[in-house]
């Protein structure tokens, strides 16, 4: 930590040098004169003493200088008894602490320096954070991917975190919603506020009321205490709702009061307390077809709609399937320390057949098992295994010929009634020759294609 210590006298700039430098993680610059301490500002201290008393500058003018130059660096007045007034009034233009010139400076200066270190030193870890996150969630580092789908995706976020209009994110389960949401708060002038994401379909019908709105103690049983809520916990940043559709009619006209009114009231309460809240809603239902059946406000339905994104599924965004699996391989490896894998041609062809009911996340899932799976470093079409639950539902989960349909749909039904080729030639209306034409056709087929 670097320290700057203005002080006229010689001999008490010597002994303050002293005192701070029974710390080995300070490094002490010495200064007479405010003209020589300002042309070093550049050097960027973490924090500075001040004498008020100075033979070239008025104190007060130094410090607006500093505060100039960096608003958050720490300043301490060191001075005598007979500027106390004075040093009251830089406190209260900011100076971080006052500590006479006395028998006690030097174990007040020892504390009052490391408290206001400590504070630097966590200002800079948030500020660290803030920055990691910021590029984490940055668009082209949360999106993977280069299809001409994804890239409308960017174009709609870029317009989203320019303003603090309403977003409204549509698409398939495992398509990647809520990182989006978190996308476009962290890119947003929001950031550095909380990011509250809210998932409606996970939380007890009577129990949801509370979680967004808060409640006082003894507003109902069990209450024992005052709760906020999770739209005043967002106050000032974003709270994301996801699986919007899935909230019962009258909790919608009460969402539809604050979102009106910008304000909360909780259960059991009378105040009413202001929110300033970005809203971001996501759904995999069509919100529009529940308007018509009655079962979604249209008032909040056009409330809520704002600035709509629609995430692609996967089975529409070509290459991007193999960037996403090859970023998932890569992550996978590096966190659990294997040694690099990477996807032979048969692998990759394989994935680009399938369809992918299950989007991301099945994707996911699907590469981190054949990662597990492979012995060494190329992963094989063998590891590449799919278990989505439409699978059992019908067939149509990948691209592939009606020679090659036919064939699936056989061995579902042999795999289903234990091979018996009556019983299945009898469920699916075919001769017994045409299964053991498939069976014989399928020993000449090799497996791992």
């Amino acid at each position: 930590m670097k320290i700057f210590v203005l002080e006229d006298d010689l001999t008490y700039s010597a002994f303050l040098k002293h005192i701070l430098s029974l710390n080995p993680d300070y490094d002490v610059n010495l200064f007479q004169t405010a003209k020589s301490l300002l042309s070093k500002l550049h050097e960027n201290p973490d924090l500075i003493t001040l004498d008020y008393k100075l033979p070239d500058m008025d104190g007060d003018e130094v410090f607006q200088k500093i505060k100039t130059h960096d608003l958050d660096i720490p300043v301490i007045i060191i001075s005598g008894q007979e500027n106390v007034r004075t040093a009251v009034s830089l406190l209260r233009q900011g100076a971080y602490d006052y500590i006479p010139k006395d028998e006690d400076t030097q174990e007040r200066l020892m504390a009052v320096v490391r408290n206001a270190l400590q504070k630097v030193s966590m200002r800079e870890e948030l500020d660290s954070l803030r920055r990691e996150i910021s590029d984490k969630y940055d668009f082209e580092n949360t999106i993977i991917g280069n299809s001409a789908a994804i890239r409308r995706v960017f174009s709609l976020l870029e317009k989203a975190v320019k303003t603090n209009i309403t977003v409204s994110i549509t698409g398939e389960t495992g398509t990647g919603k809520e990182l989006v949401a978190k996308a476009i708060h962290f890119n947003s002038s929001r950031r550095s506020q909380s990011f509250v994401p809210v998932n409606i379909a996970a939380i007890p019908a009577d129990l949801i009321e509370s979680e967004l709105f808060g409640h006082e103690k003894g507003a109902f049983t069990g209450a024992f205490s005052r709760r906020i809520g999770k739209f005043e916990e967002a106050n000032g940043g974003s709270i994301f709702l996801d699986e919007i559709g899935e909230m019962d009619l009258n909790l919608q006209a009460k969402l539809l009061r604050v979102i009106q009114e910008r304000e909360v009231v909780r259960i059991g309460g009378n105040s009413v307390n202001k929110i300033d809240v970005r809203i971001i809603v996501a759904t995999h239902r069509n919100l529009s077809q529940m308007v018509k059946d009655g079962t979604f406000r249209e008032d909040l339905y056009y409330r809520l709609l704002g600035l709509p994104v629609h995430l692609p599924p996967l089975r529409e965004r070509d290459n991007d399937v193999l960037m996403i699996a090859k970023h998932f391989l890569d992550h996978f490896v590096r966190e659990n320390k294997l040694e690099p894998m990477y996807l032979s041609e048969h692998a990759k062809a394989k994935l680009m057949k399938y369809r992918f009911p299950g989007n991301i996340r099945e994707l996911k899932s699907v590469i981190e098992l054949a990662a597990v799976l492979t012995q060494g470093e190329e992963i094989g079409p063998e590891a590449i295994s799919f278990n989505s639950v439409v699978k059992e539902e019908h067939f149509i989960t990948e691209e592939l010929t009606l020679k090659d349909y036919t064939y699936k749909i056989i061995n579902h039904f042999l795999e289903k009634y234990d091979n018996n080729v009556m019983l299945v030639a009898e469920k699916l209306d075919i001769g017994k020759s045409t299964i053991y034409r498939y069976l014989k056709e399928m020993d000449e087929v090799d497996p791992n294609q």
